[in-house]
């Protein structure tokens, strides 16, 4: 059997049109299948829109508030009970017409088939930032992302069950497909449109993210203050020897403004780089330690009709 997870936040004018094709998709194959929606604290009519469709093949969880596309995801993997799970957004920028050829690799014996984006046809204005993140957490970073490669692919059973041993809340999805391993194989598509509603993501939102990447998987920032320290230090010491040399040669000088300008800034950027990059890991930490659920769920397709929509169950 093959799950579908598909975390929607805002997605009602979507969710219809999306679960025909997938439904359309899925007869052509012939294939037993399940579509899970994780509702991540829509404040339209998503939730209704879910109730609608709700079925034999089709369930839900609909989160009591945002907490996120990662916690969205970890609830799909955990509610998913096939033998392959396709991950897709709910904004149909994932053609669900990809999904014949997800499990058509899997097939073929991948345990991840990764759908990547073709960014030719994208604005300078996208790509740019895009791959200079990319870059930068390959630099950083102890596993390797590539341009492109997002949440919608197809993974194993096996990939499903490493995934989910793992205990972190601070979660990194594209980092963790990575980090598992697994062998895998790509297809491309072409970057598609919305077609009805706005994006979720704000220049914020993306910025945080990039954080939690750059973060998630790697403690060379860290390393990275050190050695700046050191070099500031060495860089110090050799100047303060400098200076001494050239009062006893020369005499005393009045130091000018602009050094003493220039060595504050300087140095207060680097102490203030420095303590956000200990901070965010620190808080990391913080968080790890309070070991508070994932997500909470106010309400699921199997105790909707029970319960009155006021089911409430905590996750970790």
């Amino acid at each position: 059997m093959i799950s579908i997870v598909v975390p929607v936040l805002n997605e009602a004018e979507n969710i219809p049109g999306l679960h025909e094709e997938i439904v359309s998709v899925m007869a052509v194959l012939g294939r037993s299948y399940e579509t899970i929606f994780i509702d991540d604290g829509s404040t339209d009519a998503t939730l209704s829109e879910l109730r609608k469709i709700a079925g034999p093949e089709v369930s839900y969880l609909s989160f009591s508030r945002n907490f996120g596309k990662e916690a969205a995801i970890i609830a799909g993997l955990e509610k998913a009970s096939g033998d392959a799970v396709i991950i897709m957004d709910g904004d149909m920028q994932h053609p669900p017409s990809l999904i014949s050829e997800l499990i058509e690799q899997y097939e073929a014996g991948f345990d991840q088939v990764v759908a990547k984006r073709n960014k030719a046809r994208e604005p300078l204005s996208r790509r740019l930032p895009s791959k200079l993140f990319y870059q930068l957490m390959n630099f950083t970073s102890t596993v390797h992302l590539e341009d492109g490669e997002g949440d919608f692919r197809l993974i194993s059973r096996k990939v499903v069950d490493a995934i989910l041993t793992l205990s972190e809340n601070n979660r990194f999805s594209k980092g963790i497909f990575e980090w598992v391993g697994f062998n895998k194989t790509v297809i491309e598509f072409d970057h598609i449109e919305r077609e009805s509603g706005s994006s979720t993501f704000n220049p914020l939102k993306l910025l945080d993210y990039a954080i939690d990447g750059i973060s998630a998987f790697n403690h060379r920032p860290l390393r990275v203050c050190f050695y700046l320290g050191l070099v500031v230090l060495m860089a110090s010491l050799a100047y303060i020897f400098y200076m001494f040399v050239n009062i006893a040669i020369h005499g005393v000088e009045v130091p000018g403004y602009f050094t003493i300008i220039a060595s504050l800034l300087l140095l207060g950027s680097i102490q203030l780089f420095s303590l956000g990059i200990i901070g965010e890991y620190v808080g990391r930490i913080y968080i790890e330690t309070k070991n508070r659920p994932k997500y909470i769920v106010r309400e699921s397709s199997e105790h909707e009709t029970e319960q009155g929509g006021h089911h409430e169950k905590q996750y970790h």
